[in-house]
């Protein structure tokens, strides 16, 4: 359940063009229901508002999981994402990652510096802070979302074809990939929703099977909303499903039979 709710926020999408104009802003809301079937695990919400940050605009993204019910009383899990990024260059100035799973807990603040591409990191749980270094144009795992949702162009992007993208996470740099694997109709319970199917390679092991475990659903649109991400475990498969959305910057297509 914690590593869907982590790589929830992973949900990107791969492009070869520039889009248009902007997929998100000011107001967006999404939540989703993590489930093992018909039993709920759990949910996810992100959510997007404009705000400034040492007199800079920034869009804070905000995402936040937690286990419900019977899975919360087995594993509990609240986990806090926030990412502050510069409107006008489209990077990550500020991270925060403030997590409980099972008692495991980090309370983290990452500040970006893309002109020394120098990151400072401050422990808060253990009172320590490091610098280190980072790649240029590098994404934390909330903006990486929505950096690349700006550069889909559905119109250009082919089956097979492949992104790598910088990520900086905790104390490491990371390369992030995707795979292009096709267009399809995904039913929701808002319809027939046109959908772009997407490839993130993990690494295998203890939770996922293989580095291909792991499938994306967002919509073919200008908006690139997720749909669907499944993920299959070493003990099952988890999905989580998109159940409510709001402030949506295009218009949101929905298959006619």
């Amino acid at each position: 359940m914690n590593k869907l709710l982590t790589f929830l926020f992973l949900m990107t999408v791969i492009a070869t063009g520039f889009a248009q104009r902007p997929a998100y802003g000011d107001g967006e809301y999404f939540k989703f229901r993590v489930h093992y079937g018909f039993v709920t695990a759990g949910y996810a919400t992100i959510e997007v508002n404009q705000k400034t940050l040492n007199g800079a605009p920034v869009y804070h993204i905000k995402g936040y999981g937690k286990t419900t019910g019977l899975s919360r009383a087995f594993f509990k899990v609240d986990d806090d994402y926030q990412s502050y990024v510069a409107i006008n260059k489209n990077v990550p100035l500020r991270f925060i990652r403030k997590i409980d799973e099972g008692g495991h807990t980090k309370d983290i603040q990452i500040d970006f510096d893309h002109k020394s591409q120098k990151a400072t990191i401050k422990n808060k749980k253990h009172n320590k802070t490091d610098v280190v270094s980072f790649p240029k144009d590098a994404q934390d795992m909330v903006s990486a979302f929505y950096y690349l949702r700006n550069y889909i162009d559905a119109s250009k992007v082919k089956e097979g074809d492949v992104v790598d993208l910088n990520m900086f996470f905790d104390k490491e740099n990371y390369k992030f990939r995707l795979k292009f694997l096709g267009r399809e109709t995904l039913k929701t319970e808002f319809g027939k929703v046109p959908a772009l199917k997407f490839r993130p390679y993990v690494e295998a092991g203890r939770v996922f099977k293989e580095k291909e475990s792991l499938t994306v659903w967002v919509t073919d649109d200008e908006n690139k909303m997720p749909l669907l991400i499944k993920a299959d475990l070493a003990v099952g498969s988890l999905k989580a499903t998109l159940t409510e959305f709001k402030g949506l910057k295009h218009q949101f297509k929905i298959q006619v039979d």
